[in-house]
C-alpha cells in the first residue's frame, strides 16, 4: 500500500518556525516531482511549494517566497517543508503530494498520490 504520510505540525505563534516531513511508503518516489498544498476550511486547495526529482529545480506561491524552503532527501524517500516567519494567514491544513512524472506542477490533477494533511495553526 503506498502512503505518503506528514508530521511536524502544529500550533505556532506568528513569527516562528515549523518542519513539515513527509515520509513515503510502499514505493519509492526519488524519480517522482513532489509538492506541498495547504487549504483552509471552505476554500480549494491551493499549491505551495513543489521540487523536481532531483530537488535541482524548486517553485513557490508567491505568498510564501523567502519563507518556505521545500528539500528532500530521496534516500529516506523524505520530502521537506521548511516554514519559517509564519502569519496567521498560513494557517490550513497542509498536505503533500506525488506528481506524476520528475517534476513539480502546480495544479493538483497532475499528482497522483497525496497524504492525509497535518494541521499548522499559527496564531497572532
Amino acid at each position: 500500500q503506498v502512503q505518503l504520510v506528514e508530521s511536524g505540525g502544529g500550533l505556532v505563534q506568528a513569527g516562528g518556525s515549523l518542519r513539515l516531513s513527509c515520509v513515503a511508503s510502499g514505493r519509492t518516489f526519488s524519480a517522482n516531482g513532489m509538492g506541498w498544498f495547504r487549504q483552509v476550511p471552505g476554500k480549494e486547495r491551493e499549491f505551495v511549494a513543489g521540487i523536481s526529482w532531483s530537488g535541482g529545480s524548486t517553485t513557490y506561491v508567491r505568498s510564501v517566497k523567502g519563507r518556505f524552503t521545500i528539500s528532500r532527501d530521496n534516500a529516506k524517500n523524505t520530502v521537506f517543508l521548511q516554514m519559517n516567519s509564519l502569519k496567521p494567514e498560513d494557517t490550513a491544513v497542509y498536505y503533500c503530494a506525488a506528481s506524476k512524472d520528475s517534476t513539480w506542477y502546480t495544479t493538483l490533477d497532475w499528482y497522483d498520490y497525496w497524504g492525509q494533511g497535518t494541521q499548522i495553526t499559527v496564531s497572532s
